[in-house]
Parts: structure tokens; sequence; C-alpha cells
């Protein structure tokens, strides 16, 4: 399970999730980054600065949870250190749980009218814990792969490897770099694309595609050691 190909494939597969769940709490949520807390920022200050708008509760309240979301994650991890036993699985679960809180909740406020009704309230909120978690697995579980959900730090590197073997002085690690980097950049990218078709099409239901990614994971993850 450890080779490089699976290793490519699970560094894609959650970059694919995380830039497909983001652009749907973008488009269903009026604009809530579930999965990019600086975008978040962005819209609260800028609402803050202009006297014509209020900064929405629900996009306050998305950077404690996935705060929570994180801290979540880590307490699973710390329960399982030392264990033959690793927490890969536990987190896989708790996203997952997470997860289908959204969507399930996202669906039965469906259709969401001008402002977040008490159930895609709670969407948002769960989702936002959702990526908290699968950014903290990514930290923890999976330092093997490049990060899933944050895009910029990834760009920066695949550019700056990308330059120097086109200038002739890359090396082996330079080149498996540009591989590993290259994957869930792609991936993401194409999660974005393909949430914003879905959404349209199928509404919250859409997010059954990330919580089946997130159940192949659990099947196919190791239960010995956190990878």
């Amino acid at each position: 399970m450890k080779n490089a190909h699976f290793q490519r494939l699970q560094g894609a597969s959650m970059g694919f999730l995380a830039g497909y769940v983001d652009t749907l709490g973008f488009i269903a949520l009026f604009g809530l980054f579930t999965a990019h807390v600086t975008g978040n920022f962005v819209l609260i200050a800028a609402a803050l600065a202009d006297p014509a708008q209020t900064p929405s509760l629900l996009k306050l309240l998305a950077f404690p949870a996935f705060i929570l979301g994180v801290a979540a994650a880590r307490l699973v991890v710390a329960r399982y250190e030392g264990r033959e036993t690793g927490a890969t699985r536990p987190v896989y679960l708790l996203q997952l749980v997470l997860l289908l809180g959204f969507m399930v909740c996202g669906m039965l406020d469906e259709p969401v009218g001008n402002t977040a009704g008490s159930f895609a309230f709670a969407a948002g909120l769960l989702g936002a814990a959702a990526m908290g978690a699968h950014s903290a697995a990514s930290k923890l579980l999976l330092t093997n792969l490049a990060p899933t959900s944050m895009m910029t730090g990834n760009v920066t590197q695949l550019v700056i490897d990308t330059v120097d073997r086109l200038r002739g002085a890359a090396d082996e690690a330079t080149r498996a770099r540009c591989a590993k980097f290259f994957w869930p950049v792609f991936a993401f990218a194409l999660g974005c694309v393909a949430s914003a078709f879905a959404y349209r099409a199928f509404g919250f239901f859409a997010l059954a595609v990330p919580n089946a990614i997130l159940v192949w994971h659990l099947f196919l993850s190791e239960p010995q050691a956190a990878q």
C-alpha cells in the first residue's frame, strides 16, 4: 500500500476531495470556504471594511469550526500514539462523519434561499470542521504526501522545481518532488470543476462523491501505524 503509485493516488484523491468540498461550500453557502481559511479571512475583512455589508455569522464561525475539526483530529491521533493500531482509519472516519453531516444538513435545507437556514448553517460548520480534520490528517498522518488542501505552497514549490528542471539544475530529488506536488494541485483543480457542475445538477447530494472517496480510503488504509 505504501508504494509510489499508491502514494500518488492517495495525494491526488485527497486533493480532489479538498477542492471539491471547498467549491461546493462556496457555491452553495454564500461564498463560504470550508477548506480555505485564508479566503474566509479576506471575505470577513472586506465585509467589515464596507459599512454597507455585514459579515456573515456563518463565515465568522467557520474559523472556530475549522479549529475544532483540527483539534478533534489531533485528539484522535494522540489517543492512538504508542499503539500498534494507527490513527489513520479513525481520522478518516471522523472526516466521513462530519462530511456526511454536511451533506445531510444541506439536503434538509434545500433549496437554500437568500440566507442560510438552520440546517444550511449547520452544514457549513460541519463542512468547515470536516476540512479542519482533513488538514490535520495531512499534517499528522500523511507527511509523506504534499499538503492536499493548501495549494498556494504547493504551486510555489512546483514552480520553483519546474524552473530548476528547465534550467538543467534539477536532480532526482527535484524530479520526484515535482511529481509529488503536481498531482494534488492538478486533482484539486479538477475537484473544483467537478464540484461546480455536480452541485448544479444534484445539489448537496453531490457530496456523495467525497464521502465515497473517504469510504474507499477507509478500506484501503492499513490498520498498523499511521502512514
